[in-house]
Protein backbone atom coordinates (compact mmCIF):
# COMPACT_ATOMS: atom_id res chain seq x y z
CA UNK A 1 0.00 0.00 0.00
CA UNK A 2 2.92 2.19 0.48
CA UNK A 3 4.91 1.42 -2.10
CA UNK A 4 1.65 2.16 -4.36
CA UNK A 5 1.26 5.90 -2.65
CA UNK A 6 5.14 6.21 -3.10
CA UNK A 7 5.02 5.51 -6.80
CA UNK A 8 1.94 7.75 -6.98
CA UNK A 9 3.46 10.91 -5.65
CA UNK A 10 6.75 10.14 -7.40
CA UNK A 11 4.34 9.77 -11.00
CA UNK A 12 2.84 13.00 -9.71
CA UNK A 13 6.01 14.74 -9.29
CA UNK A 14 7.27 14.01 -12.71
CA UNK A 15 4.45 14.77 -14.45
CA UNK A 16 4.67 18.70 -12.51
CA UNK A 17 8.12 18.95 -13.39
CA UNK A 18 7.97 18.15 -16.98
CA UNK A 19 4.76 20.21 -17.75
CA UNK A 20 6.44 22.72 -16.14
CA UNK A 21 9.72 22.40 -17.93
CA UNK A 22 7.65 22.54 -21.36
CA UNK A 23 6.03 25.96 -20.01
CA UNK A 24 9.49 27.54 -19.97
CA UNK A 25 10.71 26.36 -23.43
CA UNK A 26 7.45 27.13 -25.12
CA UNK A 27 8.19 30.65 -23.40
CA UNK A 28 11.81 31.05 -24.50
CA UNK A 29 11.11 29.56 -27.43
CA UNK A 30 8.03 32.26 -28.49
CA UNK A 31 10.28 34.79 -27.75
CA UNK A 32 13.35 34.22 -29.93
CA UNK A 33 10.91 32.73 -32.51
CA UNK A 34 8.34 35.94 -32.73
CA UNK A 35 10.74 38.48 -31.54
CA UNK A 36 8.26 39.14 -28.61
CA UNK A 37 9.20 42.02 -26.42
CA UNK A 38 11.61 41.59 -23.36
CA UNK A 39 9.52 43.24 -21.28
CA UNK A 40 6.63 40.67 -22.13
CA UNK A 41 8.81 37.65 -21.74
CA UNK A 42 10.13 38.68 -18.34
CA UNK A 43 6.76 39.36 -17.33
CA UNK A 44 5.43 36.29 -18.15
CA UNK A 45 8.21 34.14 -16.53
CA UNK A 46 7.92 36.22 -13.08
CA UNK A 47 4.32 35.90 -13.47
CA UNK A 48 4.85 31.96 -13.91
CA UNK A 49 6.69 31.34 -11.67
CA UNK A 50 4.53 33.18 -9.18
CA UNK A 51 1.86 31.26 -9.70
CA UNK A 52 3.50 27.58 -9.58
CA UNK A 53 4.93 28.37 -6.39
CA UNK A 54 1.90 30.02 -4.57
CA UNK A 55 0.30 27.08 -5.77
CA UNK A 56 2.70 25.15 -3.85
CA UNK A 57 2.05 26.95 -1.04
CA UNK A 58 5.65 28.46 -0.97
CA UNK A 59 5.75 32.37 0.41
CA UNK A 60 9.00 32.90 -1.96
CA UNK A 61 6.33 33.25 -4.54
CA UNK A 62 5.45 37.15 -3.23
CA UNK A 63 9.11 37.78 -3.75
CA UNK A 64 9.05 36.74 -7.79
CA UNK A 65 5.71 38.13 -8.05
CA UNK A 66 6.81 41.53 -6.81
CA UNK A 67 9.01 41.68 -9.68
CA UNK A 68 6.55 40.49 -12.69
CA UNK A 69 4.56 42.49 -11.22
CA UNK A 70 6.79 46.00 -12.46
CA UNK A 71 7.10 44.75 -16.10
CA UNK A 72 3.29 44.06 -16.60
CA UNK A 73 2.92 47.56 -14.81
CA UNK A 74 5.14 49.24 -18.01
CA UNK A 75 3.08 46.42 -20.30
CA UNK A 76 -0.18 47.62 -19.41
CA UNK A 77 1.28 51.31 -19.57
CA UNK A 78 2.16 50.87 -23.58
CA UNK A 79 -1.04 49.18 -24.56
CA UNK A 80 -3.49 51.72 -22.55
CA UNK A 81 -4.82 48.82 -19.82
CA UNK A 82 -5.25 51.13 -17.46
CA UNK A 83 -7.61 49.33 -14.92
CA UNK A 84 -4.85 46.89 -15.11
CA UNK A 85 -1.99 49.19 -14.56
CA UNK A 86 -3.50 51.11 -11.40
CA UNK A 87 -4.08 47.72 -10.17
CA UNK A 88 -0.61 46.23 -10.24
CA UNK A 89 0.99 49.78 -9.02
CA UNK A 90 -1.40 50.54 -6.54
CA UNK A 91 -2.45 47.07 -4.96
CA UNK A 92 -0.76 43.85 -5.93
CA UNK A 93 2.88 45.25 -5.62
CA UNK A 94 2.07 46.33 -1.47
CA UNK A 95 -0.34 43.05 -1.27
CA UNK A 96 3.01 41.09 -2.55
CA UNK A 97 4.98 42.55 0.09
CA UNK A 98 2.14 41.73 2.86
CA UNK A 99 1.18 38.52 1.66
CA UNK A 100 4.89 37.09 1.91
CA UNK A 101 4.85 38.00 5.75
CA UNK A 102 1.47 36.93 6.26
CA UNK A 103 2.27 33.29 5.18
CA UNK A 104 5.97 33.38 6.47
CA UNK A 105 3.42 33.31 9.88
CA UNK A 106 1.44 30.44 8.41
CA UNK A 107 4.10 28.42 7.15
CA UNK A 108 4.52 24.49 7.71
CA UNK A 109 8.34 24.46 8.32
CA UNK A 110 8.57 20.72 7.84
CA UNK A 111 7.30 20.68 4.52
CA UNK A 112 7.87 24.56 3.94
CA UNK A 113 4.37 25.23 2.69
CA UNK A 114 1.90 27.54 4.00
CA UNK A 115 -0.98 26.47 5.59
CA UNK A 116 -3.91 26.51 3.88
CA UNK A 117 -7.99 27.46 4.55
CA UNK A 118 -11.23 27.53 3.42
CA UNK A 119 -13.00 31.10 3.81
CA UNK A 120 -15.91 31.13 6.24
CA UNK A 121 -19.39 31.05 3.82
CA UNK A 122 -20.44 34.90 5.35
CA UNK A 123 -17.26 36.23 4.30
CA UNK A 124 -17.40 34.71 1.22
CA UNK A 125 -21.06 35.69 -0.15
CA UNK A 126 -20.07 39.67 1.30
CA UNK A 127 -16.91 40.09 -0.43
CA UNK A 128 -17.89 38.40 -3.70
CA UNK A 129 -21.26 40.79 -3.95
CA UNK A 130 -19.13 43.78 -3.48
CA UNK A 131 -16.29 43.27 -6.04
CA UNK A 132 -19.23 42.20 -8.82
CA UNK A 133 -20.69 46.25 -7.69
CA UNK A 134 -17.08 47.51 -7.90
CA UNK A 135 -16.52 46.03 -10.97
CA UNK A 136 -19.82 47.82 -12.71
CA UNK A 137 -19.02 51.04 -11.43
CA UNK A 138 -15.53 50.77 -12.38
CA UNK A 139 -16.19 49.28 -16.18
CA UNK A 140 -17.83 52.82 -16.73
CA UNK A 141 -15.07 54.91 -15.53
CA UNK A 142 -12.41 52.97 -17.31
CA UNK A 143 -15.60 53.78 -20.93
CA UNK A 144 -15.19 57.60 -19.95
CA UNK A 145 -11.15 57.32 -19.88
CA UNK A 146 -11.07 55.57 -23.03
CA UNK A 147 -9.85 52.16 -22.02
CA UNK A 148 -9.04 50.08 -25.28
CA UNK A 149 -11.12 46.90 -23.52
CA UNK A 150 -13.07 48.24 -20.66
CA UNK A 151 -15.44 45.44 -19.63
CA UNK A 152 -12.76 42.73 -19.78
CA UNK A 153 -9.98 45.25 -18.20
CA UNK A 154 -12.57 46.42 -15.15
CA UNK A 155 -13.96 42.83 -14.38
CA UNK A 156 -10.40 42.04 -14.43
CA UNK A 157 -9.02 44.33 -12.37
CA UNK A 158 -11.69 44.32 -9.76
CA UNK A 159 -12.02 41.04 -9.54
CA UNK A 160 -7.74 40.54 -9.73
CA UNK A 161 -8.21 42.25 -6.18
CA UNK A 162 -10.42 39.82 -4.37
CA UNK A 163 -8.54 36.97 -5.96
CA UNK A 164 -5.27 38.68 -3.67
CA UNK A 165 -7.10 39.10 -1.33
CA UNK A 166 -8.32 35.06 -1.00
CA UNK A 167 -4.80 34.47 -1.66
CA UNK A 168 -2.38 36.24 0.80
CA UNK A 169 -5.42 34.63 3.35
CA UNK A 170 -4.07 31.24 1.92
CA UNK A 171 -7.76 30.78 0.47
CA UNK A 172 -8.65 27.91 -1.69
CA UNK A 173 -11.65 29.91 -3.25
CA UNK A 174 -8.47 32.05 -4.73
CA UNK A 175 -8.69 29.37 -7.50
CA UNK A 176 -12.15 30.08 -8.81
CA UNK A 177 -11.44 34.15 -8.79
CA UNK A 178 -8.13 33.27 -10.63
CA UNK A 179 -9.36 31.10 -12.95
CA UNK A 180 -12.30 33.45 -14.21
CA UNK A 181 -10.01 36.66 -14.24
CA UNK A 182 -7.35 34.62 -16.17
CA UNK A 183 -10.02 33.28 -18.80
CA UNK A 184 -11.26 37.14 -19.19
CA UNK A 185 -7.57 38.32 -19.29
CA UNK A 186 -6.55 35.72 -21.97
CA UNK A 187 -9.32 36.97 -24.88
CA UNK A 188 -8.30 40.93 -23.76
CA UNK A 189 -4.77 40.21 -24.42
CA UNK A 190 -5.26 38.09 -27.47
CA UNK A 191 -7.34 40.70 -28.63
CA UNK A 192 -4.42 42.87 -28.64
CA UNK A 193 -2.25 40.56 -30.27
CA UNK A 194 -4.44 40.78 -33.12
CA UNK A 195 -4.52 44.07 -33.26
CA UNK A 196 -0.70 43.44 -34.18
CA UNK A 197 1.08 43.67 -30.67
CA UNK A 198 3.99 41.66 -30.08
CA UNK A 199 2.78 40.46 -26.86
CA UNK A 200 3.00 36.50 -27.54
CA UNK A 201 4.42 35.83 -24.24
CA UNK A 202 1.63 37.19 -22.20
CA UNK A 203 -0.77 35.83 -24.22
CA UNK A 204 0.55 32.33 -23.67
CA UNK A 205 0.99 33.47 -19.55
CA UNK A 206 -2.34 34.29 -19.22
CA UNK A 207 -3.30 30.56 -20.59
CA UNK A 208 -0.74 28.98 -18.39
CA UNK A 209 -2.30 30.66 -15.41
CA UNK A 210 -6.03 29.32 -16.74
CA UNK A 211 -4.51 25.93 -16.79
CA UNK A 212 -2.27 26.22 -13.45
CA UNK A 213 -5.32 27.67 -11.61
CA UNK A 214 -7.68 24.74 -12.66
CA UNK A 215 -4.70 22.44 -11.80
CA UNK A 216 -4.32 24.15 -8.68
CA UNK A 217 -8.21 24.37 -6.94
CA UNK A 218 -7.46 20.02 -7.43
CA UNK A 219 -4.61 20.07 -6.08
CA UNK A 220 -5.13 21.98 -2.90
CA UNK A 221 -8.71 20.36 -2.65
CA UNK A 222 -7.05 16.60 -2.64
CA UNK A 223 -4.64 18.29 0.01
CA UNK A 224 -7.60 19.09 2.87
CA UNK A 225 -9.03 15.72 1.82
CA UNK A 226 -5.82 14.02 2.98
CA UNK A 227 -5.56 16.18 5.97
CA UNK A 228 -8.82 15.04 6.81
CA UNK A 229 -8.55 11.30 6.12
CA UNK A 230 -5.57 11.59 8.61
CA UNK A 231 -7.39 13.17 11.11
Amino acid sequence: MKDNMLHSIINKKFIEIVFIIMIYVVLCANACINHDSIIAFVSAFCGITYTILAGKGNPLCYLIGLAGSVFYIYLAYMNHIWGNLLLYALYFVPMQIIGFFSWIKHLKMDRYEVEKSYLKKKELILSFSLTLIISVLVIFILYSIGDSSPIADGITSVFSLLGMYYTVKRAIEQWFVWTGVNLLSLIMWLSILFQGEKVYSTVIMWFVYFILGIYFYNSWKKDFSDYSNKS
